[in-house]
């Protein structure tokens, strides 16, 4: 028999490894950004077209490449970061790995121009699939400029399996945030199809995170400063009533580097307990400063995963340090012992005995008197002095119940009861439960609706039956863009970033046709004078808020799969929620709109709406 194992081709192993580096536009971002920074670049150009997959390019004025090294970079497992084992424990850098620029090479055309400053005339490099189409002399200014074109043209399965342009540049531009916040001294410039998204000077760090996330960030910013043996931390958190129901402004840096950590997290969750309403997450932006030697970051390819010596060193520190940081600055309830000086008795009344009020009151006067009694002269005075309303006097109070007892036919004075001029009793009002009308629904828990039919017994699960039925509705109002709105009376001015205010601005036209009004929508505030008939104003924030969610972590291709996820991100934002009584009008209401609607047996995210147990399962529990 012959062998079978085989070492693999270069260009294979290349394309292998390409798919744990290379995942979509902003892994090639990401890579590209870190290899300038690592260059020492003060100032780096991002510029993308077609959401990076036509170009994606980073040009740095960093220390550039000799003629043999930028040959070099290209292969597999050469890097200038480490030299041997031991350097993994010492990382100052972003890449290590050496797999970078050849995974990208090995699916895609690269350029790469370079340049040292002590070098006259730079390279110049062309790159398809792994092969080197040309290499020669070239002018170029100092630095490095890698350009990255026709991604996974070698690929066409991993190019189909790409999201809409749309949200490859929420990719890229989540993966240029995290860069950009990590390295506030690196001047930063992002341009998509020829216009510029970002322009970041060298700046401090509260600069930096105002800059990206809008001028409206800064009133939110708490700052955080802690610094012991183990750990180093610096940044800021969000106030707590500026929390969001996304996790889009919690950042993690460890070393200059982004980092995921869900145990972290958690402490940071922990500093903000009962600061937070339900389902609201904090803002954080904070700088974790450790020695190289307790971390390891060669876990992943992406390397955001940090596995840490003493997680629950780190775990206290952390929430320690942001919950002192938020009582410091007033953000969190304190008891306050100290009394306020308003309460203080002046000194000049500090030996003084307290006295009764001298208020003269008139104990003698009756408003009731006659004005002809006379009980005394104080009382005569008093009624002579203000002005009689009835020229006749008074009738005695008694005489208000004088003949009721011939009313009673015959029965005691305790026995009398009130009644009305029309004869109407009342207590037929309140009738006994057997003259009501049997109910046909009734709610199980705040949460189902029980029903009953022929064959058994009908649950319906509230929430996601009224997602169906308003999901629908929004659907058709916004396709035959015949909505009705009400005015507000006073126009409601709400608070976005500017990438926010981007994807409410492409919704803008379908939010319009449910019944959304805007007058105004600038660079980070929009300003509503009309909802949908039946929105309550405090829950157009919200709504707003569920649908950026919605949009950033599912953006269709189609215009009307756009449509789709708006009704159902507002369906899901305004449908009854689990926990909410309905009277009996209510439930049978529910239940007819429902079994009205065209798919009435699952909710908008394909859930049943609904159950039936037939008298014959019913009787099987009883066996």
């Amino acid at each position: 028999m012959t062998d079978i194992i085989q070492l693999l081709p270069d260009h294979v192993a290349n394309q292998i490894a390409a798919g744990e580096v290379v995942q979509r536009p902003a892994s090639v971002v990401k890579e590209l950004l870190e290899n300038a920074i690592d260059a020492g670049a003060e100032d780096i150009k991002l510029i993308i077209k077609d959401a990076g997959k036509t170009l994606v390019q980073v040009i740095d004025n960093g220390k550039g490449m000799s003629v043999t090294d930028a040959r070099l970079s290209f292969e597999r497992h050469a890097t200038s970061k480490i030299k041997s084992a031991e350097d993994l424990f010492q990382l100052n850098t972003k890449g290590f790995r050496g797999e970078a620029l050849a995974s990208i090479a090995a699916i895609a055309h690269v350029e790469l121009k370079t340049k040292r400053p002590d070098d006259e005339l730079g390279t110049a490099i062309e790159i398809e699939g792994s092969t080197v189409k040309s290499q020669e002399v070239t002018v170029t200014p100092t630095g490095t400029s890698v350009a990255v074109k026709n991604l996974f043209f070698n690929i066409p399965a991993r190019r189909n399996f790409l999201k809409s342009d749309t949200v490859e540049l929420r990719h890229i531009t989540d993966e240029f945030h995290r860069v950009a916040l990590a390295h506030p001294n690196i001047a930063f410039a992002f341009y998509h199809n020829g216009s510029e998204l970002f322009n970041l000077p060298n700046e401090n760090y509260r600069q930096r995170v105002v800059h990206i996330f809008g001028n409206k960030t800064n009133e939110k910013l708490v700052p955080v400063e802690e610094k012991t043996e183990v750990l180093k931390i610096s940044g800021f958190v969000g106030k707590p009533e500026y929390s969001k129901k996304t996790r889009s402004e919690q950042f993690f840096f460890v070393n200059q580097r982004f980092i995921k950590s869900p145990y972290l997290n958690h402490a940071i969750s922990a500093a903000f307990e009962g600061l937070l309403k339900d389902g609201y997450h904090p803002s954080y932006f904070l700088n974790l400063t450790v020695d190289p030697k307790t971390i390891d970051i060669n876990i992943h390819p992406t390397k955001t995963e940090i596995k840490f010596d003493d997680e629950h060193t780190l775990y206290a520190i952390l929430r320690s340090a942001v919950k002192h940081s938020l009582g410091q600055f007033n953000i969190a309830p304190v008891l306050d012992f100290e009394q306020q000086s308003s309460f203080d008795t002046p000194y000049s009344y500090k030996d003084k005995a307290g006295k009764a009020p001298t208020i003269e009151v008139d104990r003698s006067f009756n408003p009731f008197a006659d004005e002809g009694s006379n009980s005394g002269n104080t009382s005569s005075k008093s009624t002579s002095a203000r002005t009689s309303f009835k020229s006749a006097p008074a009738a005695n109070w008694e005489s208000l119940y004088v003949g009721l007892e011939s009313k009673g036919n015959g029965r005691q004075e305790h026995d009398i009861e009130a009644s009305f001029e029309n004869n109407i009793k009342t207590e037929t009002i309140f009738s006994d439960a057997s003259v009501e009308t049997s109910k046909t629904t009734f709610q199980l828990q705040q949460k189902y609706i029980v029903s009953t039919l022929k064959s058994g017994m009908l649950i319906i699960d509230q929430n996601r039956a009224h997602q169906r039925i308003l999901y629908e509705s929004f659907l058709k109002h916004i396709t035959i863009k015949e909505a009705t709105s009400q005015q507000l009376l006073f126009p409601l001015q709400l608070s976005f970033t500017p990438n926010e205010v981007n994807i409410i601005s492409g919704l803008k036209e379908d939010l319009e046709h449910t019944g959304f009004v805007f007058s105004d929508v600038k660079e980070e505030t929009i300003t509503i004078t009309g909802v949908p008939v039946g929105v309550p104003e405090s829950e157009v924030s919200i709504i707003l808020e569920q649908l950026i969610s919605d949009v950033e972590h599912d953006v269709p291709d189609a215009n009307f799969s756009a449509t789709d996820l708006l009704a159902k991100s507002m369906a899901k934002s305004l449908a009854i929620k689990n926990g909410q009584s309905l009277n009996n009008t209510e439930q049978e209401h529910l239940v007819n709109s429902l079994f009205a609607c065209k798919e009435p047996n699952i909710s908008p995210t394909n859930r049943p709406t609904f159950i039936t147990l037939s008298t014959d399962d019913i009787e099987k529990k009883f066996m």
